[in-house]
């Protein structure tokens, strides 16, 4: 038979197996107590080494702080160098804490050490041995044993999976068996974190041991609940057996096991196992993920209903096979002919009230069990009336839960179905339809002209969010400060919560001022009318320019905004002033009248005059500038 891996998958099994490796026998001298003595973030002193793995090393430690012993998983410094590993590694701690449930490897504390920059996690210490040292004392465990084992195994993965978390590395070694009796389940969640280092060079990668992975994970690298379903399946098939399914030359050749055979019944390998149990195993690896148990819970359900069947006898046949068969020497009874027959009847009735008995719990262990339920026909994304076609013809009728909008499944069409495809439902039971609204899509409302406060509120009414920062953009139309369009455009379909980015008007764009210096004032007014400015005149004496002629012009030059107003200093000619006649008038009264004009006097008197003034230059009516000289004479 030809054995190939799917094209760019590797296989790294048994990539964290320091449950199992102890100090004494399988760690590189030197690397394994590199650690041994020194206190993590002056609390947790590692004491000695418990084991080592392909991620970290697990130290025996005293929190010195509460004074009690913890096991402190301290990663190798390759994966604690890696930024992306570490905070991954944080959040499947965090993860792992959630997760609450006696069956659980309980986890106290996770940080980075200061001084070397190790990540650590902090664990309960589980006094003990694990599942893999006690099969290979043991071997095959008796049917009854391996249940109870394995319902402790379930509780902890039903615990995990309501908390949304995914073992992908159930195995024999991550099973702890307490001094006291107790089973724990560890490791959650920590083959997931190196699946995201970027030390997983090869594309591809698949993380797991290679005994326990599902076809799944095997082809495509993908897990969820139901691949900690097949590797508890398998386990099962372990403790029953004493041996894993699959062996090979090479952990190529039984992933490609996994992939194309079917794990065949307990049964097939060892005797004595009850029917129900054997088709459980089989129906947990199944390689169909649909066909296996939903979840954890799922199949603890499964398994708490085979073992209510299981033969009273079941643990007993098992034992013999794993343990010394004591000879005992037979002591014959008192001999009483007479009373012979009548023991003999008894012990015939006493041996039908068990069979009886037996059948009775096996009957009702079925009718609890299997009998009462079926599984629920898979209808997602069919339409609402195929889907309760189907439905009612394997004997289930449908309830609707509210409608809700999907982004991969059609208007019309089945979203979500409770019980899942395959799930175990009551016969006549049942089923609960999500139908799909469709796109949840949101309509851009039209903004224009609107200012910026309005339409961000009438984008968050719509569902809509804003940009951070808009764009602005002159226009000949829509005022300053207020929406010229949106990006995407008006009437635009979009996810709810996308954002929309708003162009806002800086209004009309600005204009060159052109210099009229020089010109006519009608001619200047013509060319800055024609620009759209709006002019404004102010006019000045100048006996330098012209009048009626532009002097200047504020602004003077650059720019300025359509329908502003430019003002322009216009040229009204020398300011000239007639000069007044003021001959006969008393000197005094002569001079304020001139120098009221502006005019500058000077006086020339002549003795035995009246003071009056007899002449003037220059002479009345005559025009001079502003500032000029007047001589009055007077005798």
């Amino acid at each position: 038979m030809p054995e190939s891996a799917p094209a760019g998958l590797s296989l790294a099994p048994d990539l964290d197996s320091e449950a199992m490796e102890t100090t004494d026998s399988s760690l590189p001298s030197g690397a394994a107590a590199s650690l041994a003595g020194r206190l993590l973030d002056n609390r947790y002193r590692l004491d000695s080494l418990i084991a080592r793995g392909g991620m970290a090393t697990v130290y025996l430690a005293t929190d010195t702080r509460l004074d009690r012993a913890v096991a402190v998983k301290v990663m190798h410094r390759a994966l604690a160098d890696d930024p992306e590993f570490v905070a991954r590694f944080t959040r499947e701690a965090k993860a792992s804490a959630r997760v609450s449930a006696p069956e659980v490897v309980a986890v106290h504390d996770q940080g980075t050490d200061r001084d070397t920059g190790l990540a650590y996690l902090v664990m309960e210490h589980v006094r003990g041995i694990n599942l893999r040292q006690l099969i290979q004392e043991r071997g095959a465990l008796p049917p009854a044993r391996a249940v109870s084992l394995m319902t402790s195994v379930l509780r902890a993965l039903a615990a995990a999976h309501a908390a949304g978390l995914v073992h992908r590395d159930i195995k024999p070694e991550n099973v702890l068996l307490a001094d006291d009796g107790r089973v724990k389940v560890a490791d959650f969640g920590l083959a997931r974190a190196v699946e995201s280092s970027n030390l997983t060079q090869t594309t591809g990668l698949l993380i797991g041991t290679v005994a326990y992975l599902a076809p799944e994970q095997v082809e495509t690298g993908n897990a969820d609940a139901r691949t900690d379903v097949y590797a508890a399946g398998v386990l099962l098939w372990e403790l029953l057996t004493g041996s894993p399914p699959y062996d090979g030359d090479s952990p190529l050749s039984v992933a490609y096991k996994h992939v194309h055979e079917d794990v065949p019944p307990p049964s097939s390998t060892v005797g004595g196992i009850p029917p129900a149990l054997d088709e459980l195993v089989v129906r947990a690896t199944r390689r169909d993920p649909d066909a296996r148990p939903l979840d954890g819970g799922a199949f603890l359900a499964d398994l708490l209903a085979v073992e209510q069947s299981l033969p009273a006898t079941a643990a007993t046949v098992a034992s013999v096979v794993q343990h010394q068969t004591l000879v005992v020497p037979r002591i014959p009874p008192p001999v009483k002919p007479k009373a012979a027959p009548r023991k003999r009847r008894r012990g015939l009735i006493a041996t039908a009230i068990v069979v009886v008995l037996a059948l009775l719990a096996l009957g009702g262990g079925y009718y609890l069990g299997s009998y009462r339920y079926t599984s629920a026909p898979r209808v997602l994304d069919l339409t609402v009336a195929a889907a309760e076609t189907k439905l009612k013809a394997a004997g289930l009728s449908t309830k609707r839960a509210p409608d809700t909008f999907s982004e991969t499944i059609a208007l019309g069409h089945v979203l979500k179905q409770s019980p899942e495809g395959n799930g175990r439902v009551r016969k006549g039971g049942t089923v609960t339809l999500t139908v799909s609204k469709g796109l949840d899509r949101r309509r851009v409302p039209q903004l224009a002209n609107e200012t910026v406060a309005v339409a961000t509120q009438k984008l968050r009414n719509a569902g809509l969010g804003v940009a951070t920062t808009s764009r602005r953009e002159y226009s000949e139309t829509v005022a300053k400060d207020t929406v010229i369009r949106t990006d995407p455009a008006a009437g635009a379909g979009l996810k709810p919560g996308s954002v929309v980015t708003l162009v806002v008007s800086k209004g009309k764009p600005p204009v060159q001022v052109p210099d009229v210096t020089g010109k006519k004032q009608s001619d200047a007014e013509r060319i800055l009318d024609n620009l759209g400015f709006k002019v404004a005149i102010t006019e000045v004496f100048s006996d330098t320019v012209t009048r009626g002629v532009v002097i200047s012009h504020s602004p003077a030059s650059g720019t300025a905004d359509k329908g502003s107003t430019i003002t322009l200093t216009v040229s009204k000619g020398p300011d000239v002033i007639r000069v007044p006649d003021v001959t006969g008038k008393k000197v005094a009264d002569a001079t304020q009248i001139l120098t009221d004009l502006g005019l500058l006097v000077k006086t020339r008197s002549f003795p035995g005059g009246n003071g009056k003034v007899l002449s003037q230059s220059p002479e009345a009516g005559k025009e001079v500038r502003r500032g000029t000289t007047v001589t009055l004479y007077v005798f």
